[in-house]
């Protein structure tokens, strides 16, 4: 055998387990002894995420659509403030339960959570503006709560994970008489159980 292949048999192996020794774990300089100040040896970066486009044309379809957004948070993506699942305000229009199309990207992210974390909680809970009777803006709450329920319920959240709850007029966010706050407190909010 030649010299470069026993060179290459010896070095490569341990070449190999040196390289599979970077853990990013602290160790000792060797022969420190004890009380020796720890380095630490980094680790490299994660790869940047795909962006949204590029994931499209990879995974294709319906399935780059559901996929999540790396938005970079490591935690849970409820306390996400970029997550979609930080919306949680459905507003609809003037005596209404309809749900608008600008707010169904929500309620299916939301839906899919719950469907993903069958041990999560939510209360749906719905309100009016002023106008109108107590007891007509209380049906009004109720009703605007349960379309919520149903459309988080098509997308396979449970019905045990969901309470519905109307307050009717009796909680407003925006305190005017006009327009503006009458569309503001025609909501339904999606409150998380224990946030």
């Amino acid at each position: 055998m030649n010299v470069l292949a026993r060179l290459l048999i010896t070095v490569l192996p341990v070449a190999l387990v040196a390289g599979c020794a970077t853990t990013g774990e602290p160790t000792t300089e060797a022969g420190a002894g004890e009380g020796a100040v720890a380095s630490t040896v980094e680790a490299p970066p994660p790869a940047p995420a795909m962006p949204a486009g590029e994931m499209e044309t990879e995974t294709g379809g319906a399935e780059a659509m559901a996929a999540p957004v790396d938005s970079g948070f490591a935690g849970d993506p409820l306390s996400d403030p970029g997550s979609i699942l930080a919306k949680r305000v459905i507003y609809f229009d003037f005596d209404s339960t309809e749900i608008k199309p600008e707010f169904r990207e929500i309620i299916e992210a939301h839906g899919r959570y719950l469907a993903e974390h069958p041990e999560v909680r939510v209360t749906l809970e719905g309100h009016a503006d002023e106008r109108g009777t107590r007891e007509y803006n209380m049906a009004l709450g109720e009703r605007r709560a349960k379309a919520v329920r149903r459309f988080l319920a098509a997308q396979g959240a449970s019905f045990a994970q969901m309470s519905v709850v109307s307050y009717g007029e009796e909680r407003p966010v925006a305190f005017g008489h006009d327009e503006e706050s009458w569309r503001l407190n025609r909501r339904v909010e999606i409150v998380y159980a224990g946030r």
